[in-house]
């Protein structure tokens, strides 16, 4: 009953014009969590067209990828065709502490969903709202202060660090000689004192404690109904691993799979036991994010040649959407910084026919400039960045027609230049042609820091 009452009540917080626009009554989807989940996936419109479900270390993350050319090559695809009508959901090992270090540490891409601490926890959009009903789900037949007792008894064991021990999850260290024999003994242990429990182990080094109702491929399920409950279940759904604690996500019916190159030994094992001649699950020949990029193609999924990989000019290629506009511009920027590009001179020519002579441009400091006088300043910093760690890469990219032919269209943008990155908030206004749809003028842009990313630009005007 106190679960229905939460539900209610934040239910009726919306403000009266949401309320009406969404139908709300007393028995407004009273099994479903509605906080800001809605605002996630607000912009679907029926099912989604994909969901890509991934683990992130040595999966989507390459840690041997010092300059992650990888993973900004499916942030440039996810962006540049899958945003606005698909799901990106991030399955980790990680807590929500840890999780958050990788985020300040690579150039990761915000998910619509994120299940974290081995299946144990699952949050919607960037403020990571829990989904409660999952909690109630994990307590069945648990336990933690009984696991925790019970594991006191064996000294093989060696606590992870105290971010890792989470409500559904006791996590250790486990010396990989000694794995088997303890998993058995344990297992056996906490039967005895009334629990049901999953024991996984992975890396050849973590052992993790969880309920039996847990776990990544239990999540996945779980979600799947419920976004399916929602009127927005995925039309086709990718899970991609490299470790143990993966391999549940290939178990879940009717779903693409790709264990990636540099798999670990027990995932590999699992994949030759149980998946390897299964048309829907391939093992790629591709490293981490570039394996998920090659199993798009394997599976006929959608588009899968990342706009990083197309090398010719920006002006001369088919423009989709409006993401994909900016996404395709930002790349020219990058390269621009960088002195990647060919003949510099008919590009500043060609800039000043994307850009309306009349628009302008507000720079995160509030000053407001004529674009024209923006790209001037920029053809004086061509190749500035040259032979530097410099990127740039747009998130959460969403587009809206505002009027016939007029586009509203947001996303953050980052830079990176050595282990330094800010973010600004970007808005972007701009027309199709009439006779030509896939080609836009830019009318206006204004950008704002994103809280604490800002400081001293190296350069006046920048986009």
């Amino acid at each position: 009953m106190k679960e229905w009452v939460y539900l209610l009540v934040m239910a009726w917080a919306l403000p009266s014009v949401e309320k009406k626009k969404k139908g709300i009554t007393s028995t407004y989807y009273i099994t479903l969590i509605k906080t800001r989940k809605e605002k996630v996936m607000d912009r679907l419109n029926g099912s989604a067209n994909l969901m890509i479900v991934s683990d992130l270390d040595f999966t989507m993350v390459d840690h041997d990828d010092p300059e992650n050319l990888a993973l900004l090559r499916f942030n440039a695809l996810w962006e540049a065709y899958y945003r606005h009508n698909s799901l990106l959901v991030f399955s980790t090992g990680r807590s929500p502490t840890i999780y958050g270090e990788l985020r300040k540490q690579k150039p990761l891409l915000t998910p619509d969903i994120t299940i974290m601490s081995v299946g144990t926890e699952i949050t919607y959009g960037e403020s990571m709202v829990p989904d409660d009903g999952w909690k109630q789900c994990l307590d069945h037949k648990w336990n933690r202060d009984i696991v925790v007792e019970e594991t006191a008894k064996f000294p093989e064991l060696t606590f992870q660090s105290e971010t890792e021990q989470r409500l559904h999850k006791v996590s250790f260290y486990l010396e990989k000689g000694k794995a088997s024999n303890v998993m058995q003994a344990l297992s056996k242990c906490l039967e005895k004192r009334g629990l049901d429990v999953k024991i996984i182990y992975s890396n050849g080094i973590a052992l993790d404690i969880l309920p039996q109702a847990a776990g990544k491929g239990s999540a996945l399920a779980f979600l799947l109904e419920k976004l399916k409950a929602d009127g927005i279940g995925p039309l086709n759904t990718l899970v991609c691993g490299d470790s143990g604690n993966d391999a549940e996500l290939f178990s879940v019916p009717d779903v693409y799979g790709v264990v990636v190159s540099n798999a670990q030994e027990e995932l590999l094992q699992w994949y030759e036991e149980n998946a390897k001649g299964n048309p829907q699950t391939i093992h790629a020949t591709e490293r981490c994010a570039a394996g998920i990029v090659q199993s798009i193609g394997n599976f006929s999924l959608g588009p899968n040649v990342s706009p990083r990989d197309i090398r010719d000019s920006m002006f001369n290629r088919k423009v989709l959407s409006p993401g994909h506009e900016v996404v395709m511009f930002y790349l020219f920027f990058e390269r621009w910084r960088r002195g990647e590009v060919e003949n510099p001179e008919q590009y500043i020519q060609n800039l000043k026919s994307v850009f309306h002579p009349t628009g302008n441009f507000v720079h995160p400091s509030g000053v407001d400039q004529p674009m024209h006088q923006v790209i001037d300043t920029l053809a004086k910093v061509f190749g500035d960045k040259q032979g530097q760690d410099f990127r740039v890469w747009v998130d959460c990219v969403s587009f809206a027609e505002v009027s016939l032919g007029s586009w509203q269209v947001k996303f953050d943008k980052w830079e990176s230049s050595g282990n330094k990155s800010r973010c600004c908030l970007t808005k972007v206004l701009m027309n199709s042609m009439v006779d030509a749809p896939d080609e836009y003028t830019w009318m206006h842009l204004h950008q704002t820091w994103l809280d604490g990313s800002g400081g001293q630009d190296d350069m006046p005007w920048f986009l």
